[in-house]
């Protein structure tokens, strides 16, 4: 599932460098979280890090984006090939 930020958002800044997939980026008006990159932290900490820390628990799961654990993991491990090919 990847994760969405809601309404609520007060553009607090704090939930963009927590990103260890660089998913979240401002969006016209609060952040937005791009679903292709979004793994819930799967791969990097056993809870997703935006939701930790938000201050207004404005990222629920997205139900139009239900994936298991086993896809999050998949999507963390081309991401994670992918950043390893560019930089090298």
């Amino acid at each position: 599932m990847a994760l969405l930020i809601t309404d609520d958002c007060i553009n607090c800044d704090v939930c963009e460098p927590a990103c260890p997939n660089e998913a979240i980026s401002m969006g016209p008006e609060i952040y937005r979280i791009d679903p292709d990159k979004c793994t819930e932290c799967v791969g990097h900490f056993e809870e997703p890090q935006c939701v930790a820390l938000c201050p207004v628990a404005c990222i629920p799961v997205d139900p139009e984006r239900v994936e298991s654990r086993e896809t999050l993991m998949g999507k963390y491990l081309r991401l994670t090939e992918l950043k390893v090919r560019t930089a090298g």
